[in-house]
């Protein structure tokens, strides 16, 4: 994606208003009860818990910053500290464009509000005649949020993770009188597009930051959602390491809250907002409403396990007991969609 073809910044201050799209989690002040017994350490309590790094996984040098790729995955691994590297990174979104909806540095998480590229709405004769006098009444019909996981690494430096959401605007009906808000699937090319804009942020070359983040022919492995009578397991056919990446990865996108994490334990713990039994109201009824959610968010571990062959994801309650109710079931499919 050309660099010139992203703008999120908006005219004359305009102030980003707050939305909130299910499945999206409720965003609540993390709750230190999720520590799991027996003294495991979790991101929280080392600031960002260290991750082994993959052998196999591909990457391409450029000084201390390079791309990492392992499958359909891409992230930055960045040899400074968390300390350096999180006032540039809390820096770089703010200079897109973008406000925080999320800044946790104790767990290494930035989630940006939904914003507008607003370099995908038309030019045409009106527009660039009038210019800033009627920008606000023009619209691309696509709000973006992005989500970064800053991660310390064995080595002493970091894993940097990018990942966008999407919305559009899609007509409710046949008859074109009204909209609604619906997601729209992830692109890749954003989240390559913003590692190479921070590559440069970080201090590599525009040119070697484009070389870098450059698509690569690469083979998915296929995850399976199986149920076995009272039972629902993800299988995914990767080792721990990359499960754990790409589980990760796919909360990230998918919208749900983190509150920490625990890989000796290989547990997510999160926070779960259900709305498949609610009528939808829409994405600008949703971001201009004061009131509560009907039913508050629920908190859940995803629990990530290595078998013999693969790797098994499961869904826990708050107590670490597995659930199959037809909710953990629902976060089983989101997450399994994100990883096929």
């Amino acid at each position: 994606m050309d660099g010139s073809k992203v703008n999120y910044k908006t005219e004359g201050g305009t102030k980003v208003v707050p939305l909130d799209i299910p499945p999206d989690l409720t965003q609540l002040t993390r709750d230190t009860r999720y520590a799991v017994p027996g003294g495991s350490i979790t991101a929280s309590s080392m600031g960002i818990r260290p991750a082994p790094t993959v052998a196999s996984t591909a990457a391409s040098q450029v000084n201390d910053v390079r791309i990492a790729r392992d499958g359909k995955q891409r992230w930055l691994v960045v040899n400074r500290s968390a300390d350096v590297v999180w006032p540039i990174v809390q820096d770089f979104w703010k200079e897109n464009g973008f406000e925080y909806v999320i800044e946790q540095q104790q767990i290494g998480l930035l989630e940006t509000e939904w914003s507008e590229n607003r370099a995908k709405i038309p030019q045409d004769f009106l527009r660039r005649t009038l210019g800033k006098v009627l920008d606000g009444l023009y619209s691309s019909g696509e709000r973006d949020k992005f989500r970064t996981r800053i991660e310390r690494n064995t080595t002493g430096g970091v894993d940097i993770f990018v990942t966008h959401r999407g919305m559009s605007e899609e007509y409710k009906d046949s008859s074109k009188t009204s909209t609604i808000w619906q997601p729209r699937p992830n692109d890749p090319e954003l989240e390559a597009e913003f590692l190479s804009r921070l590559m440069i942020k970080l201090g590599v070359s525009a040119e070697q930051a484009k070389a870098s983040t450059q698509p690569a022919e690469v083979a998915s492995t296929k995850t399976t959602l199986i149920t076995n009578g009272n039972a629902s397991v993800l299988n995914i056919p990767d080792s721990f390491d990359v499960a754990w990446r790409r589980v990760g990865v796919a909360l990230d996108r998918t919208g749900f809250t983190v509150e920490d994490r625990d890989r000796a334990q290989g547990v997510y713990f999160v926070r779960y907002v259900d709305t498949s039994t609610k009528d939808e109201k829409g994405f600008f009824s949703k971001m201009f409403s004061s009131s509560a959610a009907e039913t508050g968010p629920v908190k859940y571990r995803i629990a990530v396990r290595k078998t013999d062959s693969a790797t098994e994801v499961t869904v826990q309650n708050a107590a670490g007991q597995t659930e199959n109710s037809p909710v953990t079931q629902r976060i089983l499919k989101l997450l399994a969609d994100d990883l096929r």
